[in-house]
């Protein structure tokens, strides 16, 4: 796991420092989906799914769901855990403030700076979370792996629709991950202790 999280790290910052340049720009208008109807109509579909509302919703209908069947306080935990990440997302934003893309025009309205995407890291935290605390031990690696697939269409939806960096979208996804690498173990470790039910 720390061999993971380090790597994890490492390409977080790597997407950070090598951002908006000629291949982040490529890329770009490469995935525009400006102009190709079917595209931009798939884009806002996937970008819909990362909107902060749906995803905060989905956060607290699955805290909910734990809460009636008698693990409430894995419910209560999936909500920090989904929350402190968005939390954390926002500070990055601030902090970095890194420019939008401005060579094509946005397909979406944005109001936020650009790294990280937050669609990218938030619905990485909110769909592998709980892929990982509802899938059975059957289920478990095809749920991980449709919540990864249905984080990097989001976050590749971002792209297509001109209002993020490439790198943008891979280091939400880094850190999206990185955080549920960590932040979720401690609360399964709360939880098996007995501290959490």
């Amino acid at each position: 796991m720390a061999i993971a999280a380090a790597v994890l790290a490492i390409l977080w910052f790597e997407m950070l420092t090598v951002g908006t340049g000629s291949l982040d720009d490529g890329l770009l208008h490469f995935l525009y989906a400006g102009g190709h109807p079917l595209e931009l109509a798939l884009a806002r579909a996937f970008t819909f799914l990362g909107e902060a509302p749906v995803l905060v919703v989905i956060g607290f209908v699955a805290a909910g769901l734990l809460w009636a069947t008698g693990r409430a306080r894995v419910g209560i935990a999936v909500i920090l855990v989904t929350l402190v990440g968005r939390g954390l997302v926002e500070v990055q934003k601030y902090s970095i403030m890194r420019f939008r893309p401005d060579d094509e025009a946005h397909l979406v309205m944005v109001s936020t700076p650009s790294f990280p995407s937050g669609h990218a890291s938030n619905s990485m935290i909110v769909y592998l979370t709980l892929a990982l605390v509802f899938a059975s031990r059957r289920w478990k690696w095809p749920s991980v792996a449709a919540a990864l697939l249905l984080s990097l269409c989001i976050g590749m939806s971002r792209v297509m629709l001109g209002v993020h960096w490439p790198t943008d979208v891979i280091g939400g996804w880094t850190f999206g991950l990185l955080w549920v690498l960590l932040a979720l173990p401690a609360a399964e470790r709360l939880a098996h202790a007995g501290k959490i039910r």
